[in-house]
């Protein structure tokens, strides 16, 4: 529809007159402009306080006119000047200094940071505490000797039997022993003990002797035996304690515990 002018008269009466010349009703204009009939009645009755004020309302004004085909700006400024003759006039500035904030907003604030960077240290002290242990048990597992053993378990290896003679000495045994779960191991080489500990998980040793080697485990879960590079049944079922002698000539079992 092309633009009109407007008949003469208020801002509302104008815009309900504009309305009814094009025989639209109220449900109409709302389902076309999506304004509610509750502003649409404001806005004609001129009842601005029902109106939410602000661009709202220029919006409303604006997708009405649009909708009867009326002049945007045209209406725009008549309801401009219609709502600035019933707009109370703005009270006079004053100023309003920024009100210092009181003492206990300032303590509690400083309190609240204090806490925040306590918690922050703690938390840095505590994993860096967990990063060092971490690291050192890292190390010390990497750095653990596989081929450790004391002297005195290797006296017997460098003093030749003199039963013996040189044609029939046999080579050194070697035992190595690996755990997958912790146990307790005792390990005894031509009569010496070597070993008497709680060994933990992931642990692999080499022993000497020249004879024979004694194991005895606690929990035979876990446990391997290589001697000489052959690997040698564990001295006990899993869960149960057991011992084995080992020697050049024979590799037998010597008791096994209870479950």
């Amino acid at each position: 529809m092309g633009s009109r002018s407007m008949a003469k008269g208020s801002f509302g009466e104008l815009l309900k007159r504009e309305r009814e010349l094009r025989e639209i009703t109220l449900n109409e204009l709302t389902v076309a402009t999506r304004v509610a009939p509750k502003f649409l009645e404001a806005l004609e009755n001129e009842d601005w306080a029902k109106l939410p004020g602000g661009v709202f309302n220029r919006g409303f004004v604006r997708a009405i006119a649009r909708y009867l085909g009326l002049s945007e700006e045209h209406i725009l400024a008549e309801y401009d000047l219609a709502h600035a003759e019933h707009a109370a006039p703005l009270p006079p500035a004053t100023p309003n200094p920024i009100p210092s904030p009181s003492k206990w907003i300032v303590a509690a604030g400083l309190l609240a940071l204090l806490v925040v960077i306590a918690a922050l240290v703690s938390g840095g002290i505590y994993g860096w505490r967990r990063y060092i242990a971490h690291r050192a048990a890292k190390h010390a597992l990497a750095a653990a000797d596989p081929t450790q053993i004391t002297l005195p378990a290797m006296l017997p290896n460098l003093i030749p039997d003199p039963t013996r003679s040189i044609g029939s000495l046999s080579p050194a045994l070697d035992l190595a022993l690996s755990t997958s779960a912790p146990t307790h191991v005792r390990i005894v080489a031509d009569g010496k003990p070597l070993l008497d500990d709680s060994v933990p998980a992931g642990t692999t040793r080499h022993f000497s002797a020249a004879n024979q080697f004694e194991v005895t485990t606690a929990d035979s879960t876990g446990v391997l035996l290589e001697l000489n590079g052959q690997a040698i049944p564990a001295p006990g079922r899993p869960g149960t304690s057991g011992t084995i002698v080992l020697s050049q000539r024979d590799l037998r079992q010597a008791r096994s515990g209870n479950p």
